[in-house]
């Protein structure tokens, strides 16, 4: 799957628990082994999107933390 086809998700400006929600939202309307990239910059959306995605049998591909655009890379 290339780069083009993944879809994204800009969370920025939100705080927990609407980055989840909508990460949430988001793999409900995706196939299984699509990929979504997820910005956020709520300080609590690492620990969170990674607890959730643990929980619900996805998979966290990359957690990039970078200051001016933090996010994740998530796998239905």
């Amino acid at each position: 799957m290339s780069e083009s086809d993944e879809k994204k998700l800009d969370a920025t400006g939100l705080f927990c628990p609407e980055p989840v929600f909508r990460t949430k939202i988001e793999l409900e309307k995706m196939q299984v082994g699509q990929i979504i990239n997820v910005s956020a910059d709520d300080p609590d959306a690492e620990e969170d999107i990674s607890r959730w995605v643990t929980r619900n049998g996805h998979e966290l591909l990359n957690l990039n933390k970078m200051v001016q655009s933090p996010h994740s890379k998530l796998k239905n």
